[in-house]
This record gives structure tokens, C-alpha cells and sequence, in this order.
């Protein structure tokens, strides 16, 4: 089982920053490799600045959904807005944040 760090606040990931119902995907923090909800989860609870996953790393399984744990490449969650196992939708305003999490 994968686990989520940081102070989530339900099953589903959502944590005390970001509580929506479309607020189910976790990152794997390639600096730590773990998976937090957000950015302030992180560094809430790490001494590390987060390190960001370059493009051609963007092949790897960093995006975790929340409702059925399914494991996306970046690539492919960049591409979808919802879940391509259980067809949960995600908060498309995550992509605000992408330059947080992926050197784009």
C-alpha cells in the first residue's frame, strides 16, 4: 500500500491545504520519494527544499490517485483530467502549480 504524508485530513489524500472533492492527487516528491498531497504538505513536514522532476524524467510514476490509488507517469496525468482506473476527476487547477513539482 502506498502511503500519503503529510496531515491529510481523509483517505483520499486531501489534506488541510486543499479540501475539495476534486482534490485527490498525491506527488511523489522526487527530493524525498514520498508522496505528499501539495507542496505545503511538504515542506511542512520536510527540512529539504523539493527538487522538481525534469522532462525527461517525466516517464516516471510520481502521480497517485487518491480515490483508488492507481499510480500515474506525469506525462500521462498532464494529459487526462480524470482518473484513467476509477474515472475520478482531479482539480484542474492543479496545473497552476506544475512549475512547483515539474521543471516544464
Amino acid at each position: 500500500m502506498v502511503n500519503i504524508y503529510g496531515p491529510t485530513v481523509d483517505s483520499e489524500g486531501r489534506c488541510t491545504h486543499y479540501q475539495t472533492p476534486l482534490d485527490i492527487i498525491s506527488i511523489k516528491f522526487k527530493c524525498c520519494d514520498k508522496y505528499y498531497p501539495c507542496y505545503k504538505c511538504h515542506n511542512e513536514s520536510e527540512s529539504h527544499p523539493i527538487k522538481r522532476w525534469e522532462s525527461d524524467e517525466f516517464n516516471q510514476r510520481a502521480i497517485l490517485c487518491g480515490v483508488c490509488k492507481h499510480e500515474m507517469t506525469i506525462n500521462e496525468y498532464m494529459m487526462i483530467e480524470a482518473c484513467p482506473e476509477c474515472n475520478a476527476h482531479f482539480n484542474n487547477r492543479c496545473k497552476y502549480h506544475y512549475h512547483l513539482y515539474f521543471a516544464i
